[in-house]
């Protein structure tokens, strides 16, 4: 079943794949290259096998750009970090389904502090996890490799996930943006917005590049191109 495409599509650059050495710089030449939005990942080493920054890092960049922040906590206590990650500048936080115990508490704490929220969902957590959070929801995030690192490889078999989440989010008349995040380049941008993907992450795809604004201009095309094949519209 074809879901359809979203009217707009939006980009965000992750700064995982930016030049620590000169963050302020690289986010700055994001905003010119034409993204939508720009994608923080904080990791604390124990929720996923890696160590990135943290809150203080976000508030050192928050100036250098006026595009939204969406900060996605790669943590095994989110609720340690939110408050600190939404007076950094964050606009919209994720966190992940797997690291909550308490997931709507969480969600709810998000909002009352001013931000908007987001549920990130490994390649293999099913989407009835957040069945009963969806109205406290803003973004769903489907990671499509398994966290950790950036530039590995597209996860196919979650685009079945990302059709469902389209259907439930229609199906309820929920105005839910659907992100996509892990492997997303010219080549997986199509099939993931044909499947009904409105917020492509992607990190080496344009930070990666030498030329960001002509690295974001591909990606914002190939999204936009209809499949060649029909079979990558099936559930």
């Amino acid at each position: 079943m074809r879901v359809g495409r979203p009217h707009s599509i939006k980009i965000a650059p992750s700064i995982l794949s930016a030049d620590f050495s000169k963050l302020g710089d690289e986010v700055r030449r994001a905003e010119e290259a034409g993204a939508d939005i720009i994608h923080l990942d904080i990791m604390d080493g124990h929720f996923v096998p890696n160590l990135t920054f943290g809150p203080i890092i976000v508030k050192a960049i928050r100036s250098h750009t006026k595009l939204p922040f969406h900060v996605h906590l790669m943590v095994e206590k989110p609720e340690d970090y939110i408050e600190r990650v939404v007076e950094a500048g964050g606009d919209l936080v994720i966190v992940h389904a797997e690291a909550c115990t308490h997931l709507q508490r969480i969600l709810s704490m998000i909002r009352n502090l001013g931000a908007r929220s987001g549920v990130a969902l490994n390649p293999a957590t099913p989407l009835t996890t957040i069945e009963y959070v969806l109205d406290d929801l803003d973004l769903i995030l489907i990671m499509s490799v398994n966290p950790g690192f950036g530039g590995q490889d597209f996860i196919p078999s979650v685009l079945p996930k990302i059709r469902r989440a389209r259907r439930r989010v229609m199906k309820r008349g929920l105005k839910i943006e659907i992100a996509v995040d892990g492997g997303v380049n010219v080549e997986t941008a199509p099939k993931i917005v044909e499947a009904g993907a409105d917020v492509l992450v992607a990190g080496t795809a344009v930070f990666g590049k030498p030329d960001l604004k002509k690295a974001v201009q591909e990606l914002r095309e190939a999204a936009s191109k209809p499949l060649k094949h029909a079979s990558h519209s099936k559930t």
